[in-house]
This record gives structure tokens, sequence and C-alpha cells, in this order.
């Protein structure tokens, strides 16, 4: 072994051990979800033990790498051991690649029976348009701020006077997770708020499905639907925002964590301050009014994803640490990305245009 790889805080217990068998073994840690700077440091939280426990370990690693996320970042982190580097996902499998018609026609069916097994609404896809959120059952993913935008977005089409089969449903979906234990909780308060007085002259147009684990299905929902939403109140990266745009398909997301990276606003979707349901509404109802303004937007969001969120860009930031590290090369990144460490060492350098994560200082929230 050249060097040692360790993911995320459920593994950093090993750093220690392998400092003392292997000395000189370069060993690279990566975060890869948010840790909350601010209360770290809070004088008796369980958060700052929490990280202390890790910290002891993680400090004898000789790289951190961190999303681009400045408050993802503890000050315990030396500059000089900092690299960073986003999430990534993989733009040929099954839940990105292109699918035929057969191949959605045949996914799409099989969303309509697993919505009849659970004896959920039925998504009248392709006779009507949808908007979907695909996410975790998470308290932190806004599924509440999903439905009421969805109401205020229906209020604002009420007043153009539409006909009711004219306007979108709202799909919001998700896997499940093993380390997710809230996610049953969550569904259920969902369910009872989509039935309440305030949500139920739409609940027959509200679809909420917790899905088996297969990427084609996701692929399929995502890439007709007609808009995304992406309301996180807290968020790590979250790259279902740039799979959504990935397929051509605008989103209206909040500005948390690193989403505000993946989006340019007014181009490739819409930001907007994570509660603020009208500004979410009404950005949903000019997209949906508004053909030219759709189009423009669906043709840059489909040609302006940056490679670093795809399998290329993400497994050369990965073999550039690799190849470096066994030769024996001391890195000090000093909080650069990695993408351009590897862009600088191998002379190829970002061109004027080329899509790219900004690298400004960013004012986000959470």
């Amino acid at each position: 072994m050249d060097v040692a790889f360790i993911d995320d805080p459920q593994m950093p217990g090993l750093i220690p051990l392998i400092r003392k068998v292997r000395p000189e073994l370069p060993i690279v840690y990566r975060s890869h979800i948010e840790i909350r700077s601010d209360l770290v440091h809070k004088a008796g939280s369980p958060q700052e033990e929490v990280w202390k426990y890790l910290w002891k370990n993680i400090q004898l690693a000789d790289l951190f790498i961190s999303h681009p996320v400045s408050k993802f970042v503890p000050s315990d982190v030396p500059t000089e051991k900092l690299a960073l580097l986003g999430a990534a996902t993989d733009m040929l499998d099954g839940l990105n690649k292109h699918l035929d018609e057969w191949d959605s026609q045949f996914y799409m069916g099989e969303f309509r029976s697993l919505c009849a097994k659970e004896k959920m609404h039925e998504l009248q896809w392709p006779v009507r348009d949808y908007v979907v959120q695909i996410a975790r059952f998470d308290p932190a993913k806004g599924i509440p701020n999903v439905i009421d935008s969805y109401a205020k977005f229906r209020k604002l089409l009420d007043k153009a006077e539409l006909d009711d089969d004219d306007h979108p449903q709202l799909l919001i979906c998700g896997h499940g997770a093993v380390d997710d234990p809230d996610a049953s909780i969550i569904y259920d308060q969902v369910m009872q708020l989509i039935a309440s007085d305030t949500y139920r002259e739409y609940s027959q147009d509200i679809v909420v499905m917790r899905l088996p684990p297969s990427d084609q299905l996701l692929n399929a929902l995502l890439s007709n639907a007609k808009i995304a939403l992406q309301l996180s109140l807290r968020e790590g990266f979250e790259v279902k925002v740039s799979e959504a745009l990935h397929a051509g398909i605008p989103v209206v997301a909040s500005r948390t964590g690193g989403i505000p990276l993946q989006i340019e606003d007014g181009k490739s979707g819409f930001l907007t301050d994570a509660g603020d349901n009208q500004a979410v509404a009404q950005h949903l109802y000019d997209l949906y009014a508004d053909d030219v303004l759709y189009k423009r937007m669906s043709e840059y969001a489909k040609s302006h994803v940056s490679d670093e969120v795809g399998t290329v860009g993400n497994a050369a930031a990965w073999l550039y640490l690799a190849v470096m590290l066994t030769r024996g090369e001391k890195l000090r990144p000093n909080g650069a990305w990695l993408n351009d460490m590897l862009r600088a060492e191998t002379g190829e350098l970002y061109q004027p245009g080329e899509p790219r994560l900004p690298r400004a200082p960013l004012n986000m929230q959470g």
C-alpha cells in the first residue's frame, strides 16, 4: 500500500493505527459532511465533544480534503493541510445516462405501479407536467417548504386562470438509508401536512414516495420533470442539483451548503434564501409560464455543468493525489482546489468560458 485514504468520520480511528504501523505512509482524510464549525467550538456542546474525539485522530493525517464551503472546515484544521474537492456523480451510470423513450416509459410505468401498490395518488405524466424534489426524508431537506412553495405556485397559476388539468403536479421522492433514522417519522409528518386544511386543496396533485434502490428509476423521474427543487435548510453539497442540470432541468434551490456552487443564478436555475417560499413560487411560475425563459435556462443548464462534479474530474483529482504522494511529494495545498492543483501540475489550465465551480467566496448560509 502506497497511500491510505480515510473517508468520512466513521473510520478515523484507523489513522493513529496506520501512523504507528507505517509511519512513512501518506494518509489523506476526506470530510464530505457538514461539520458545524459554529458548534464544534462551543464549550460544552455535544458537537465539541465529538469533534475533539475525531480531531485527535484526524490531525495525524497529512491532508484534510473538504467540501468547498468555508463553514464546513473547523478552525483546528491547518490551512496548509486543507484542500477542497466537491462531491461528484457518475455521468455514465444508470442515474445520469440518457434513457431512450422506451426505457423512460418503462420506468415511469414501474413508478405508477409502485404508487398503486402504496395507494398513492397517480403521477399523470405525460399528460401533465410535474415539479420534483428528490431527496431523503430528512428534517434538513426542507420538505415542508417544498409543499408550501408548491401551494403558493398553484395559487399564482389559479390567478392566471389556467385549467386545473394544465397545472403541474408535485413529486417528492427519494431512497431511504440505513443511517437515516428520521426517514419514517418525516414521511409520516409530510403525509399529515399534505392532509391538513392548509394544503388539502392540492393534496390530490402531490405524490410522495419512498423508492427502492434503482438508479434508472430516479433517472427517469428526474429527467422527465419540468422543474427540479432543492429547498434544503442545511446541506453538504447535494450533487443531485448538478444531476438535474445535466439533464437540462432548471433548478430552484436554496442558498445552503454547496448548492450555490452548482447553480448560476438566473442562468441555469434560481437561488433563494432558505424558507423564502414566496420567491420559490414566483420562480416556478416564471419558468412554467415563460417558454422562452424555460428553454434558454434548460439549454444553458445542460451545457454548463463542470466536469469537477462528474466522474472524469473527480477521478483525476484523486489520481493526482495518489501520483504526487507516491512520488514522495509533500503537498501543502493551503486551501487550494484539488482540480486547480492538478491543472497546474499538468499545464492544462482552465480556459475562459470553460465550466467550473466558482472559486470566489460565496455568501452562503448553513
